[in-house]
């Protein structure tokens, strides 16, 4: 039995495979939903459970109160939101754009949204599609709070947590991309390491416990530096940057006598020395943010 009004119902533009999860789990939760994506073909699964293929965005937009987006960036998402055809059926609905991009892309179309009557959210989907539905899934939403009260109820389907964040609608994004560079720095870095410990006759299986032993350290971590970072603190009485910066020197030489690019960590290292030639020898790493934070 749906746990929603029978008059509830979504659009969600876009079907590549978190489309199709988000489509799938308003489906799951009873939610009435019309489907489209640019290239046909991706929908069959999804009206064999009950979707309505909508032949054109237009079409599919003037089907519900709520249009979700998901496609790769903004660049996709303005193509079809942006025709004059779609603009005038989604005036006086909500567009909830979960694409990736920047908060300076978020804001423009939400610019663009008010001159055309319609409302609009951004919002960023932070876990993979396989989370969609369940209690682990996490999204965060920014722009008007009426408008997100208006349609959390529905959103709530997609299942996990739901965070606004603000009204500036850039807000999502901001978040998104700052998150974006932990992972792919840390994604980086482990698979830089694992060639350096492949080099020296230590296989991937045998490094990985350790390397988790590494992450677990991380979250306080996370928490001690962003208060080092807010004050303007940048405390090294634990670990000055004087002996991170050595530490980094070490990674480097063992790299390229294997043969093995270490340009990335030139680049770490290197701003930390710029930080101990300021004078800030003492402190912690965490005062690298401020050197590159310059304008």
């Amino acid at each position: 039995m749906s746990e929603f009004p029978s008059s509830s119902a979504v659009t969600v533009l876009g079907l590549g495979p978190m489309g199709r999860a988000l489509a799938s789990a308003f489906l799951d939760a009873g939610v009435r939903t019309t489907v489209w994506n640019r290239t046909p073909g991706r929908d069959g699964e999804l009206v064999a459970r009950g979707a309505v293929a909508a032949a054109s965005p237009e079409e599919a937009v003037a089907a519900a109160p709520l249009t979700v987006v998901c496609v790769v960036n903004y660049d996709a998402s303005d193509a079809v939101l942006r025709r004059t055809a779609v603009a005038t059926a989604l005036k006086g609905r909500t567009v909830v754009n979960l694409s990736a991009d920047t908060p300076a892309r978020a804001r423009d179309t939400a610019d663009w949204a008010a001159r055309h009557g319609v409302h609009y959210l951004d919002g960023a989907i932070m876990t993979p599609t396989p989370t969609i539905g369940t209690a682990d899934a996490v999204f965060l939403h920014s722009g008007p709070a009426e408008r997100y009260e208006e349609h959390r109820a529905v959103l709530a389907a997609l299942g996990g947590t739901h965070t606004h964040l603000g009204e500036d609608t850039g807000r999502a994004a901001a978040y998104d991309i700052a998150l974006l560079d932990i992972f792919w720095t840390a994604m980086a870095g482990y698979t830089h390491a694992l060639a350096l410990a492949r080099a020296e006759g230590v296989t991937g299986a045998e490094l990985a416990p350790f390397a988790e032993g590494i992450a677990a350290i991380l979250p306080p971590l996370f928490t001690e530096f962003a208060a080092d970072a807010d004050a303007g603190t940048y405390s090294g009485e634990l670990n000055p940057i004087t002996s991170a910066a050595s530490t980094m020197t070490h990674v480097v030489h063992a790299s390229e006598s294997h043969g093995i690019d270490a340009s990335v960590m030139r680049v770490i290292e290197g701003q930390a020395r710029r930080v101990i030639a300021l004078g800030h020898g003492t402190d912690g790493y965490t005062r690298v943010g401020e050197l590159i934070g310059r304008r």
